[in-house]
């Protein structure tokens, strides 16, 4: 059998090998092979239909399924997703504008598109108050604290010292040990040696030095830069020296110790983006943009530590409560949430929160809203859990990311008692200001 196919493979190839030459005749004797004729001009193809285009598009989605692939997905989240993307795909090739059971986890969507729930996450600065997209944060944070140098140079370098230094520890010590010298000039005013510090001294270079802002903050408070002899050194060295004028009023030094201490880090303040819907069916339904699901080069860091602790935990034997704590840990991938409370009157209120935020601010929120705000009200999940203001709920633990409707209900007790004094509450529970912007929800 083998010396059959290699018969019919030497035949094939003696085929293809051209017309014979004898082996007297010379290569330049070769006659020369005729040329063909030149084919006639042959009309232009037409493209093929609708219909052969739509069953090779669905031909080759299914070759694609049938490939195997070299690495999928991992986590759940990742194979719903791929699998949501494969059948829309396919969806569309059939025509068919819906495909059931996809819509049971929001897929973000580009910034353009107009069906968004929310055009992104937004922040206000607290300095400015502008508007402020999440890649603008940091860079207009920093230019309006140093435009602040111009009205109140203190401030200025002290918000500069605990908002451009990103490394916690560092800055507190830095602080304490600036705090250090401040109380030595207060509680000793008259000892000439603290009033002079010696910038090449290495606490000074340790722990000061390399803090942004921190030599603004002393020329800010009154020290001056000033060469100064050194014992038994040749040359003069270079010193902070507290002027007259500051010496004389030493309870500024003592108040500006203490913005210092209990100052905090600028950061830019998420906008809820409050806004109302008129009553919709659509209420439950979430197009998210892709802030909603994109992270940080911080957050991805954070949860590659936890994935980490979360290898080492596996080889471990755990109890349940261990584990139950694991699955709270892994809600926290989401960094914000798009919550929408459905009020009595069937209007929608809808706001940003962080996922870490507490129930506490929810509710907080919807107080702001309504025209009665001091009766008292309870806010439902999907499953009619009740969501408690008191009980210190974080929003990931109560699986309200990255999106979620939840029922406004008034306190049925209380607002009992309040029938009962002849009172009533507003037929329209919003503030006025509201119902003047409400929206027609797409």
């Amino acid at each position: 059998m083998k010396k059959f196919f290699q018969e019919i493979k030497a035949d094939i190839k003696f085929k293809s090998a051209g017309p014979g030459q004898k082996l007297t005749e010379s290569a330049g004797e070769k006659a020369p092979r005729e040329k063909p004729n030149q084919p006639a001009l042959r009309q232009p193809r037409q493209g093929p239909t609708d219909e052969a285009q739509m069953a090779a598009a669905a031909a080759l989605a299914r070759l694609e399924q049938k490939q195997p692939r070299a690495r999928g997905p991992t986590s759940q989240d990742s194979i719903r997703n791929q699998v949501r993307k494969e059948l829309r795909a396919e969806a569309t090739v059939s025509g068919s504008p819906e495909v059931p059971g996809t819509n049971m986890v929001p897929e973000p969507k580009e910034e353009g598109s107009t069906h968004l729930a929310v055009p992104g996450v937004y922040f206000t600065c607290p300095l400015t108050g502008a508007t402020l997209r999440k890649d603008q944060r940091d860079a207009r944070i920093k230019e309006a604290i140093l435009s602040h140098f111009a009205t109140d140079p203190v401030a200025a370098s002290i918000m500069k010292i605990h908002t451009f230094n990103r490394d916690g520890d560092k800055v507190k010590l830095g602080v304490d040990t600036i705090a250090r010298y401040l109380d030595n000039i207060h509680l000793h005013p008259e000892e000439e040696k603290y009033r002079k510090i010696k910038l090449q001294n290495k606490v000074f270079q340790e722990r000061i030095n390399c803090l942004e802002g921190a030599h603004e903050f002393f020329e800010a408070v009154g020290f001056q830069k000033v060469m100064l002899p050194v014992p038994d050194k040749e040359s003069p060295e270079e010193f902070y020296v507290l002027s007259e004028a500051v010496l004389a009023q030493p309870q500024s030094l003592e108040r500006h110790k203490e913005q210092l201490l209990a100052a905090q880090p600028v950061r830019a303040m998420l906008n809820r983006q409050r806004r109302v819907f008129r009553p919709s069916p659509l209420a439950s339904q979430f197009d998210l943009p892709g802030d909603f699901f994109n992270l940080t080069a911080e957050e991805i860091k954070r949860e590659q530590r936890l994935r980490s602790d979360a290898v080492e935990r596996l080889s471990m034997l755990r109890t349940k409560a261990m584990r139950e704590k694991e699955e709270q840990r892994e809600l926290r991938k989401y960094t914000y949430t798009l919550l929408r409370v459905r009020l009595p009157d069937g209007c929608l209120l809808q706001g940003t929160f962080y996922a870490r935020e507490r129930m506490a601010a929810v509710y907080g929120f919807v107080r702001e809203a309504l025209q009665s705000d001091w009766l008292p009200f309870e806010l439902l999940a999907s499953g009619g859990q009740k969501l408690s203001e008191d009980e210190n709920l974080v929003l990931n633990e109560c699986g309200l990311v990255p999106s979620a409707l939840l029922t406004f209900s008034w306190d049925v007790a209380v607002l009992e008692d309040v029938k009962a004094a002849g009172a009533e509450p507003d037929s329209s529970i919003l503030k006025p200001e509201l119902l003047s912007a409400i929206e027609k929800l797409s």
